[in-house]
């Protein structure tokens, strides 16, 4: 371009609006406010033990196995593990009696493994969701790192799906560090380590080193349906399973990959700025849910 274009002139007028920093503010809200998800993005299996008719087409088509059905028909026993499910709706589009629906809940992350397994009994209802137990758990890492989390991110042998998402929170769109979060390039400078990939057999003496490396007080965080149980990958002779084989894990994220409003979920949760919503399997009721 040539010439003065003049004080009036704009030199990013030509800029679609939705350009980052150079137009419109896209880094959205949440978890500070609410987030808005699109229906397609509706994967995630929740089950309705009164219209279960117990038929178990749902866990043979489960390709981790994160479905049992044990029984037939009224009686039957239905678990669900949200630990090892990869969210790919196999189960749903087979479910003959629509007690399994897909929805966009995204805020599975839990502190304890048992709460992200479902355990009803078809016929019955659900028990009830319990608010007050929820607001009773505190721990340790709510009160040693309430103002700030350094994290270092640790690959123990993922397909990379997880890194893509992990990635995504330095985007403008999630912005992670107006949280008060980041990654840093140096177990000696974190808080927390964030695990991917199910542990290959390669890869656990490099993750019992990282976490020797990191000053104490720590935790662990565990992504992914690799990362919480091994995923597909579970059983093979090259992968010990979850992070929880090798060490202590504080934080569970699930998902296969979790999206980035599940990892920022999980982090916020982590540091006491939000309540775990999952107990037993169980997620409030859809009044109180925030998507």
């Amino acid at each position: 371009m040539s010439g003065n274009p003049g004080k009036d002139a704009s030199p990013v007028a030509h800029v679609p609006e939705k350009m980052g920093i150079l137009g419109k503010v896209l880094t959205m809200s949440y978890p500070l406010g609410r987030s808005t998800v699109r229906a397609s993005s509706a994967r995630t299996p929740i089950h309705n033990p009164l219209l279960c008719t117990g038929s178990g087409e749902c866990g043979k088509v489960c390709p981790t196995n994160a479905i049992q059905v044990e029984g037939s028909g009224a009686g039957a026993r239905f678990e669900l593990d949200y630990g090892k499910c990869i969210f790919c709706r196999r189960c749903v589009d087979v479910c003959p009696s629509g007690a399994l629906t897909a929805t966009t809940d995204f805020e599975l992350s839990t502190f304890s493994r048992k709460d992200l397994v479902v355990a009803h009994v078809s016929g019955k209802p659900v028990t009830a969701w319990d608010p007050d137990l929820a607001k009773s758990v505190k721990l340790k890492v709510h009160r040693l790192f309430a103002g700030s989390l350094a994290i270092r991110e640790v690959d123990a042998g993922s397909c990379g799906g997880c890194e893509l998402e992990v990635g995504a929170l330095t985007w403008p769109e999630y912005d992670l560090e107006r949280l008060g979060i980041h990654f840093v390039a140096s177990p000696r400078h974190a808080d927390a380590l964030l695990v991917t990939g199910g542990v290959a057999v390669n890869m656990r003496l490099a993750l019992e080193k990282t976490y020797r490396a990191t000053a104490g007080p720590k935790f662990v965080i565990a992504v992914g349906a690799c990362g919480i149980s091994g995923g597909p990958f579970r059983g093979s002779p090259e992968v010990g399973g979850g992070v929880d084989s090798t060490l202590p894990v504080e934080v569970y994220i699930p998902g296969c990959p979790p999206r980035p409003e599940a990892l920022l979920y999980g982090l916020w949760m982590a540091l006491g700025k939000v309540e775990q919503r999952l107990w037993k399997g169980e997620l409030p009721p859809v009044a109180k849910r925030s998507v």
